[in-house]
């Protein structure tokens, strides 16, 4: 029987030593066990273009490369490491996958997405997440000198942080009508997200809402499915 694991929202540094070491236990424990991982974005809390970043990640990318010799990895972008691209599937091993993604996983279908496609409360996000998508600004942006790229990644990220202080905890959650919307146009489909970090099932009326919690440095979560949907808590 297939075995597939899910994660999600890691916001992987390369600092946060504890936290690495927590997901190299996970690999090794886990997901080396499973047929296939799907990791939901977010693995990495910033990456400024595969020149840049595959350098400061390179612990973790090992990590990766020596999973995917035993299992299928599927990394699907967040909206902190959107800009990965075909150099890291090449270092890592991975495989990057589009959001919605469909999971055919025996007699059960799943849509995987990241789940900020969903935060439609938060106008000012969804403005500044189509800005940052557009093909021509990433084209600049990855045109920068790397020092730059940098630079303005921090800056980003800051204002980000900042910004969050001052939204409520709803606007920053999912919009029902907005998932409802798309868990039309696949009925028969329980959804699987992660990105507002509030681990939780909900039960629909028409389907199941699985969300993925954000890791800490000595915690983590994921989804595992075979025959049946389980959580497992990771420490």
């Amino acid at each position: 029987m297939i075995k597939t694991l899910i994660i999600s929202d890691l916001h992987l540094t390369n600092v946060e030593l504890e936290k690495i070491k927590l997901f190299e236990n996970f690999c090794k424990e886990y997901a080396s066990k499973a047929d296939q991982i799907f990791i939901l974005g977010d693995l990495f809390n910033t990456w400024s273009g595969d020149d840049v970043s595959l350098s400061t990640f390179n612990e973790i990318i090992a990590i990766l490369k020596e999973l995917t010799k035993q299992t299928k990895v599927f990394v699907m972008a967040g909206n902190r490491d959107f800009l990965l691209s075909r150099k890291f599937e090449i270092e890592s091993g991975c495989k990057l996958i589009k959001e919605p993604f469909e999971l055919d996983h025996h007699s059960n279908k799943y849509l995987l997405i990241h789940g900020d496609s969903l935060c439609t409360d938060d106008i000012s996000y969804q403005k500044l997440k189509k800005i940052l998508r557009n093909p021509i600004i990433q084209f600049i942006f990855l045109s920068l000198s790397k020092k730059t790229r940098l630079k303005l990644t921090g800056q980003l990220r800051k204002k980000s942080t900042e910004a969050q202080k001052y939204k409520s905890e709803k606007i920053m959650d999912v919009n029902q009508i907005s998932t409802d919307l798309l868990m039309s146009i696949y009925p028969g489909y329980d959804l699987i997200h992660g990105h507002t970090h509030r681990q939780k099932t909900h039960t629909q009326e028409k389907y199941t809402r699985h969300v993925l919690g954000d890791w800490s440095n000595t915690n983590g979560n994921a989804i595992k499915i075979t025959d049946k949907l389980e959580w497992l808590e990771i420490n």
